[in-house]
């Protein structure tokens, strides 16, 4: 008759003692991921090299943030942290790509918020474009909100920015998933040599963008994407959105475009990061 054998003493001991490893470490990679990583905000700074970028703006300092997704896990509190960290840095500008709150969650924070950002400074401007959460609450709600912040809030639309006699313009596009993008009337309108920075919230966006012939974009600007909120080194995330695949954090190259997409600042659906963490991106542009 065949019998198991019979554990000893220190083989049971072991046996349970790697399974109450396992179970800590679980247990401490999801606490890591719900409490820490989410409120360890990085400043990510980065040099980008443009080789139209005018004289008179050589060492243009922006910063760019993204999907605060003021809701249920993020609130006026945190983005009043936010805004102190990138007042440190003393930006010329300052640009956010769309998702400034998660859903119709955060509707009631928005006076309180729209408040907060006002005391965002930079002498060149702000500006920022709507995300696909923003059209899920109120985008009229939300644009004005963004106006009374003193930023300039831009749909198909674009402004100038000037130093001394050189201009550089600002292009902010609805959102792609869940508005009305119009590029060609903004193109048609700048000269094809001028040189522009392009806001748009979905990233992998870049792909059409660089294919346009009549005119030129020098870089985009997007979020969308949170880096995937999990992710793992050498594998990257695990999931991203729709239009948030192919570019989904940090700086690329697409053709004749530059693209940084910034892993952004809040969390959706889940409230965890892992290998991800909430990002300001502070960008000195210099010349080629």
């Amino acid at each position: 008759m065949d019998t198991k054998p019979v554990l000893g003493r220190r083989q049971f001991i072991k046996k349970i003692w790697v399974r109450l490893m396992g179970a800590a470490t679980v247990a401490g990679i999801g606490t890591y991921s719900a409490i820490i990583e989410p409120n360890w905000l990085e400043v990510t700074r980065v040099k980008i090299r443009l080789s139209r970028l005018p004289s008179n703006f050589l060492g243009l300092k922006i910063v760019h943030f993204s999907d605060t997704h003021l809701g249920l896990y993020f609130s006026p509190d945190d983005l009043y942290d936010v805004v102190e960290e990138v007042n440190k840095l003393q930006p010329d500008v300052i640009c956010f790509t769309g998702d400034l709150l998660d859903s119709r969650f955060g509707f009631d924070y928005l006076p309180e918020s729209s408040t907060i950002l006002s005391r965002l400074k930079a002498p060149l401007g702000k500006w920022a474009i709507l995300g696909n959460h923003d059209y899920r609450a109120d985008p009229q709600s939300i644009s004005s909100a963004f106006k009374k912040a003193g930023f300039h809030l831009l749909k198909n639309q674009y402004q100038a920015i000037e130093k001394g006699k050189e201009k550089i313009y600002l292009l902010g596009l609805d959102d792609v998933l869940e508005g009305e993008v119009n590029m060609e009337p903004m193109l048609q309108n700048l000269e094809k040599d001028a040189f522009k920075i392009l806001l748009v919230h979905e990233p992998d966006f870049v792909d059409e963008v660089a294919d346009y012939s009549s005119s030129l974009i020098d870089l985009q600007l997007s979020g969308h994407s949170h880096g995937g909120q999990i992710a793992f080194p050498l594998i990257g995330p695990v999931i991203t959105p729709p239009l948030g695949q192919k570019y989904p954090a940090g700086l690329y190259k697409v053709k004749n475009t530059a693209v940084y997409t910034n892993r952004g600042i809040g969390t959706t659906i889940l409230p965890f990061r892992f290998w991800c963490r909430p990002e300001i991106t502070f960008m000195t542009l210099t010349g080629g």
